[in-house]
Parts: C-alpha cells; structure tokens; sequence
C-alpha cells in the first residue's frame, strides 16, 4: 500500500485549492448523498445504553470491568467546510482514476459474495489489532448510524492533503476520540490468486480461510473510499509506531468480513493519519516509507 504520487498541479482548480468542484450538487452527485438530506444541520448521534440495558445496569451490584466500545465519528457541523472535506476526498478519488464508493463491491469476473464467509477465517476472525472479539450490538448500531450519516452527506472529520514526499495523505480535521470509527476500506472483491501479479499498491486482506486458494482480497483500483489514502507506517524505524494513531480491524458483520478503520489514540485536529499496514503478517515492505 504504498503512497500515490500524482501531479500536483491537479490540486489547483479556479479559485480553490481542490481539483474536484467545490459545488454543492456536484458532491451530492459525486457521493450519491440521499436527495434532500444535504445541507442541513448535522443530527445528534444517538447511541447510548437502551433502557433495558439502564435497568440492568442499576439492578447489578456486581462491578464490571468497563467494556470498550466503538465511538461514532462527529461530523462537521459547517456545512461549507464539509464540502471542502469531501471535495479533497474526491479530488484524490478522481485523479486515482476511482470511482467513489463505501461499499465492498462484487464484480461478476471475480469472487463472489458467497464467498465471504467469516466462519471460513482459519482459527476464527483475527481480532488481534484490538480488544474486540466480536461485533457487539452496541458496536453494530455505531456502524449503522455512521452508515447513515454517511448517506446524508454527514462525513467523518477528515481532509485528504497531497504531500510532495508521501503522496495523498489524510489528516484529522478536527479532534478524534480513541475508538471512534473512521471508515471502512472498500473496494472490489477478489481472490488473492487473481491478484498475485496485481499491480494495484493497496491490496487488503479480508478473509484467510483454511483453503490458501480461496484467500479473498479488497482491491480499491477502480472503486474505494477515503481510507484508499491513510498511509501507513515504517516498521523499520524507532519513530514509527509512534506515529500510528489507527488500527485495522477485521470484523464479522452479519457473517461476512469487513475491515474497519479506527482510531487507536486520541488524534488532534491536522495531525496526519497512520496505520500499520502489516498487522500480524509483516508481508508488506515499507522500509521506504516516511
């Protein structure tokens, strides 16, 4: 997953900074946003305990450890400076040459959906970048409401910036929680054998199954979303896992395999995003890396 390099002469457009128009109805059609839902003020996240869940709460007089839960990511609640967030994301989008979307997507010449199995992952699903060990309900519905969000053109607070020596990069624009949910690395669905001699630079792992020949793969060549620019960190120096601030994360989402990006620390606003892109496998090189 190494840094895309483009020119950045593509970053200038009339009197704006972003290569994609920075209007209104070209973001709306850009990220097939629900008609009617932008422009409007952003919606509360509304993610707390049920009242069931309060009622067992105070019933119990046993102490619990406090469980870990994944955090909603808050919009912007400018509705100009979110349009100038997605307007970088589709800049970098467009001069990739992809297609926007925040979806895994299954093309008919590659693997199928009911190939996505999550009971298939060899030894179970690898949740071993975080301390989850499955989706709970409560996790769920934070995906949801950001799934929601996301069609009503209430985006994560995040600006993809191009950098002379890294490529696209994606930084905070605004202070993020530790666990809050980001995005999700979509892209085209495939088997890893087809891919072998890919030139694609941002192959993902989603499923590792018993089977090596049925290995499936996320391939954001031609479609993808935001999280095709977080870059990644270099294994190779003192300096660089200090620079990471998200983790990685494979989940069992209604039985099929997601791959979640969350942050792992507090991120102040215009600090730069970094993963680990090797997790437990260190098959990716990144002694080049920044």
């Amino acid at each position: 997953m190494n840094p895309i390099f483009v020119d950045a002469r593509k970053f200038s457009c009339d009197s704006n900074r972003y290569g994609f128009p920075l209007k209104q109805s070209k973001i709306v059609d850009f990220f097939r946003i629900e008609k009617g839902a932008e422009g409007g003020a952003v919606r509360p996240a509304k993610c707390g305990l049920s009242q069931d869940a309060k009622r067992r709460k105070r019933r119990s007089l046993v102490m619990h450890k406090k469980k870990r839960r994944l955090l909603p990511f808050v919009p912007t609640e400018d509705r100009v400076r979110r349009l100038e967030q997605m307007a970088s994301a589709a800049t970098a989008l467009t001069s990739s040459k992809m297609e926007f979307s925040n979806e895994l997507t299954y093309v008919p010449s590659m693997a199928p959906m009911s190939a996505n199995q999550a009971k298939l992952e060899e030894g179970g699903m690898q949740i071993h970048l975080l301390t989850f060990k499955v989706l709970t309900k409560e996790d769920k519905e934070t995906i949801e409401l950001c799934r929601s969000m996301l069609k009503r053109g209430e985006c994560p607070p995040l600006l993809v910036v191009f950098d002379s020596h890294e490529g696209f990069t994606v930084q905070a624009d605004a202070y993020i929680k530790d666990l809050t949910f980001l995005t999700e690395y979509t892209g085209d669905v495939d088997y890893l054998k087809n891919r072998e001699n890919d030139g694609c630079d941002s192959i993902m792992t989603l499923l590792s199954p018993a089977d090596p020949s049925q290995k499936l793969v996320i391939c954001p060549d031609k479609r993808g979303n935001i999280a095709r620019f977080i870059n990644g960190i270099n294994n190779h120096t003192p300096d660089g896992k200090k620079k990471q601030n998200v983790k990685c994360v494979r989940y069992d989402i209604d039985g099929e395999c997601h791959v979640l990006l969350v942050a792992c620390r507090d991120i102040a606003r215009g600090e730069k995003l970094y993963y680990d892109y090797n997790g437990h496998e260190y098959a990716y090189p990144t002694h080049h890396f920044v």
